[in-house]
């Protein structure tokens, strides 16, 4: 998330990694960030999942997107996937 799109009014912008497309356009995105403690100071990650709307169904697990912060959708649905970084390796 910029500062720059906050102030201008613009929408929060997350990005990170699919871990489910199991669902009808919807896409589970694991976003990781790092924060440091606030006593000890070490630098520790902190995941949290989101569910994002993607209505083509065209991203699946291991891909990365951006997702971007919308009117819910559902009840647990408030974010939609806007673009595709890049996609999972197959081996």
């Amino acid at each position: 998330m910029s500062t720059e799109d906050k102030a201008k009014g613009g929408k929060r912008t997350l990005t990170g990694t699919v871990v489910s497309d199991k669902m009808d356009k919807t896409v589970t995105v694991l976003v990781e960030r790092t924060v440091t403690h606030p006593f000890i100071g070490k630098i520790m990650r902190r995941t949290k999942k989101y569910h994002a709307h993607s209505e083509d169904n065209s991203v699946h697990a291991g891909d990365v997107v951006v997702i971007e912060e919308c009117r819910p959708l559902s009840k647990t649905k408030t974010w939609k996937v806007t673009e595709l970084i890049s996609r999972a390796v197959s081996v």
